[in-house]
């Protein structure tokens, strides 16, 4: 067993969050990687901006403000550059960054990153791409997410769902986009068709209370599409969304050069979900182009591709089953197991 403490001074939010409401994909993925470790025997606390300390599922949520113990086998420092001064004592150090690493050329990281020498750890090819080499480290790996059991071991559709496409990202990654594909090339063309977008500012606290004006004027353009079949939907927690997923035919996102792993794809994909993108970001490592969906080099290309998922029951029956069994591998004790090996005694 090792004592391992991951520090992160970003939102509020602990491991009863995604019960009572929608969380971000970073959130959700370390809440996800730190319940792994207390399945499998660490000791394992969360230092962060939680409104209350608790232990949840074998894990421990504390208050950061409170104060970070200096030593640990090994210390996680998610994102910022402030809790890379934490836990200096610790024996093994980690810096996981979720987003492209364009934030890090900043002096105040560069000098923690030279004096700290982290590991660093990306969640994608694409990702570790965005990280220059001339930036100091203790050494680089990439551990992607992992896929959620719910949606794993939930039962996906038997038959063909009918005409319902689904997006549940942010309104600012590509929504517009879609909305005007969605009009000009796939609904006219697919008698019936509907798009369900659950999508929303809440989902991402603070940074999406910031940029509410902005998502707004997207999703009021998508409820006044009704009549287009677009049915703007809230955000909806995990058991939901699962629900929802299984009624839908196909995910159409087309990606965004900030998108560095996609959750909501892969987990549309362990749904047997096919989905419909464009090679944008880390889009083409979330799908298997032509079996699992299609990766469109244009517009028009994800018009077609989209009204083909929509209409033809054959083609959907062969992608949903080849996602079945391709999407369904890495798991959230992979990527625990691949943090260990980080462990050196």
């Amino acid at each position: 067993m090792a004592t391992i403490i991951l520090a992160d001074d970003g939102i509020s939010f602990d491991g009863m969050t995604p019960e009572l409401r929608p969380l971000g994909g970073a959130e959700s993925a370390l809440i996800q990687l730190v319940e792994t470790f207390a399945e499998r025997g660490h000791d394992i606390t969360v230092y962060n901006k939680c409104e209350k300390e608790s232990d949840i599922r074998g894990v421990k949520w504390r208050q950061i403000d409170k104060g970070v113990p200096e030593t640990a086998d090994l210390f996680i420092a998610n994102r910022g550059d402030k809790v890379l001064t934490l836990c200096k004592k610790a024996r093994n150090t980690v810096f996981w960054t979720h987003n492209p690493c364009r934030y890090l050329l900043k002096l105040r990281y560069l000098t923690k990153f030279f004096m700290r020498r982290p590991t660093i750890v990306f969640i994608g090819s694409y990702h570790a791409e965005t990280l220059p080499g001339c930036v100091p480290d203790g050494g680089r790996r990439t551990i992607p997410y992992g896929t959620p059991e719910a949606f794993l071991q939930a039962e996906p559709a038997t038959t063909a769902p009918g005409p319902r496409a689904i997006f549940t990202s942010n309104p600012l990654r590509g929504l517009d986009w879609l909305l005007d594909r969605w009009v000009s090339n796939i609904e006219p063309n697919v008698p019936g068709a509907e798009l369900h977008v659950f999508s929303g500012a809440a989902t991402y606290g603070e940074a999406g209370a910031r940029k509410s004006s902005e998502m707004s004027k997207i999703l009021d353009r998508a409820t006044a599409l009704a009549d287009k079949g677009v049915r703007l939907r809230e955000p909806v927690q995990k058991a939901q969304l699962i629900d929802e997923l299984r009624m839908s035919r196909v995910m159409l996102y087309r990606g965004d050069i900030n998108e560095t792993y996609c959750a909501a794809v892969a987990e549309a994909q362990a749904m047997g979900i096919p989905a419909v993108l464009q090679p944008i970001g880390s889009m083409p490592e979330r799908v298997v182009d032509g079996e699992t969906g299609f990766i469109a080099a244009d517009d028009a290309a994800f018009g077609v591709a989209a009204c083909r998922l929509l209409a033809d029951d054959d083609l959907w029956a062969s992608q949903h089953q080849r996602a079945l069994e391709a999407q369904r591998s890495w798991r959230w004790t992979d990527a625990a197991a691949a943090f260990e090996e980080l462990i050196k005694t």
